[in-house]
């Protein structure tokens, strides 16, 4: 199912022939919004590391109707290259390590990228004569282990471990630059993303269906219990637009915004919902082994609904439905 994330054509207009430049581009959530981009007619610029990122953006189709820059935002004289030599105007920063297990086994790397690669951009960005709006990927990850459910944007952040961590760094390093230098910078704080083109099949829900078209048991490798909060794909690229768009406004530039469905579920009936919808028999394998798992998270996205407008238009079964459905066409395209 397509959806429009750009919505109507006052916001079509706004992006065409603007030079944006997203990094990270070849990921899960960056490709899909590299695709809105190009589809609303903006000049986008991709940094890219590895040649994994390509593919997915050729799988999108739209890898040759953009301007690639390959390398690592790690590099800060790439990072300004980019913005100085295409003449950026906006920049949203999505390049991360963002697999929680791959943070745990791999602090060092995990932070040099979310980190460092942070601060460059944001350093790049305020050295630019071209620059008027900068959107940071942060996670609701960065709030931590909580007493008080749901997450609001004046809670503080708690995040211990490798990952949210690094995010906790990437989103005060944010706020420091646009309360410091005055940066037009902005911060979204998304619950888990989902849809397809997700290959990570460590997260939950891509690993579930790929299970399924497998004829396997999926596995859940906690007890079951945690829940979590999680949006759809399309909802998340809406949220960065209208983000981006707003970014210069007072009551948005400096501060950060939670986006999600405000609706947690469990791990289990995730998987379980999943299941029935695929029509499958196999019935999920619970390991119990997850360690460092906070029990609860979800985000309360009044702010984001009042300031920009925004609000997730996807329900979690119509999402999952969807996602289901991308993933059975791509195995079928694959597989033939």
């Amino acid at each position: 199912m397509a959806v429009d994330s750009i919505g109507s054509s006052k916001n079509r207009d706004f992006w065409r022939a603007r030079p944006v430049l997203v990094t990270g581009a070849g990921g899960f959530v960056a490709s899909w919004l590299c695709e809105a981009l190009v589809g609303a007619g903006a000049n986008v610029v991709g940094i890219i590391r590895d040649s994994a990122g390509e593919r997915l953006l050729r799988l999108h189709g739209i890898a040759d109707r953009m301007n690639l820059v390959h390398g690592s935002i790690a590099d800060f004289a790439l990072v300004e290259r980019a913005i100085n030599e295409y003449d950026v105007d906006t920049c949203f920063h999505l390049a991360a390590q963002a697999i929680v297990g791959v943070a745990n086994r791999s602090p060092l790397s995990t932070f040099e990228s979310n980190i460092k690669g942070t601060w460059n951009l944001l350093e790049a960005c305020r050295l630019s004569k071209t620059i008027t709006r900068v959107v940071i990927a942060s996670s609701d990850k960065a709030y931590g282990d909580q007493p008080l459910l749901p997450y609001r944007e004046d809670t503080s952040l708690r995040g211990r471990y490798p990952y949210d961590a690094s995010k906790v760094c990437t989103d005060v390093l944010a706020r420091c630059y646009a309360a410091t230098y005055d940066l037009p910078v902005t911060v979204t704080r998304c619950a888990n993303i989902y849809g397809g083109a997700d290959f990570n099949w460590s997260r939950l829900i891509p690993g579930t269906i790929r299970s399924v078209l497998l004829d396997e048991d999926p596995v859940i490798r906690s007890d079951g219990t945690p829940e979590r909060d999680y949006l759809y794909v399309t909802d998340a690229v809406a949220a960065y637009l209208t983000l981006g768009q707003h970014a210069p406004e007072a009551g948005v530039r400096g501060n950060a915004f939670n986006f999600g469905s405000n609706h947690p579920v469990s791990v289990l009936a995730l998987v379980e919902q999943i299941l029935v919808m695929a029509g499958s028999k196999r019935r999920p394998r619970i390991l119990g082994q997850a360690k460092g798992e906070i029990d609860c998270q979800y985000l309360d996205s009044t702010l984001a609904r009042q300031t920009l407008g925004w609000s997730p238009q996807i329900e979690l079964d119509e999402g999952l439905r969807c996602t289901v459905a991308w993933y059975a066409d791509y195995r079928k395209t694959v597989l033939g």
